[in-house]
C-alpha cells in the first residue's frame, strides 16, 4: 500500500523534474557565459556549486518516492543517475571549492566536460519529464473518478 495516490506521485515527479530542468538550463547558461567571458570563474563556480546539492537531493528524493510507492522499474532506471550524481559530488578533490572549481575549470578541458555533462543531464531529465507525464496521464485515466458500475449499460 502506498502513502499517496499514483497520480499525485507522478504530478510531484513532473514538478521535481521540471525544477531540475530549470536548474540545468541555468547551469548551461552560466557555463556558456563563462566560456564567453561574461562571468569570471569565481562567480560562475560559486553560483553553480550552490545548486549541486539541491539537484542531488531532488533526484534522490524522487528515486526514494518511486521505491516507496512500488514503481520498481522507474526506480531501477533512476538509480544509475543517482549514483552518478553522488559519485560526482563525493569525488571532489580535497581543497576544491566544489564540483565546479574556479582554479581548475579552464584547465584540461574541464569547461567543455561540464557543458557536455549538463547537456547529457538535460537530455536525461527531458526524456524522464515526458515519461512521468505519460505515467501521470495513464494513472489519471486508470482512476475511478465516477462510479463506473453501470459500464455494461450503454444508452444512446
Amino acid at each position: 500500500m502506498s502513502i499517496f495516490s499514483e497520480p499525485l506521485l507522478f504530478a510531484f515527479s513532473l514538478l521535481n523534474t521540471g525544477a531540475v530542468l530549470f536548474v540545468l538550463v541555468y547551469f548551461v547558461i552560466a557555463l556558456s557565459d563563462l566560456e564567453c567571458d561574461y562571468l569570471n570563474a569565481q562567480q560562475c563556480c560559486s553560483r553553480l556549486n550552490k545548486w549541486t546539492i539541491p539537484k542531488i537531493v531532488a533526484h534522490t528524493l524522487l528515486n526514494f518516492l518511486m521505491l516507496l510507492h512500488g514503481q520498481w522499474i522507474l526506480a531501477l532506471v533512476n538509480v544509475p543517475m543517482t549514483m552518478w550524481l553522488c559519485y560526482e559530488y563525493f569525488t571532489v578533490p580535497q581543497g576544491n571549492m566544489g564540483v565546479f572549481d574556479p582554479t581548475e575549470i579552464h584547465n584540461r578541458g574541464q569547461l567543455k566536460k561540464h557543458i557536455r555533462d549538463c547537456m547529457i543531464y538535460l537530455g536525461y531529465y527531458l526524456i524522464f519529464f515526458f515519461i512521468y507525464l505519460y505515467c501521470m496521464i495513464i494513472a489519471l485515466l486508470r482512476g475511478d473518478p465516477i462510479n463506473r458500475q453501470d459500464d455494461e449499460i450503454v444508452e444512446f
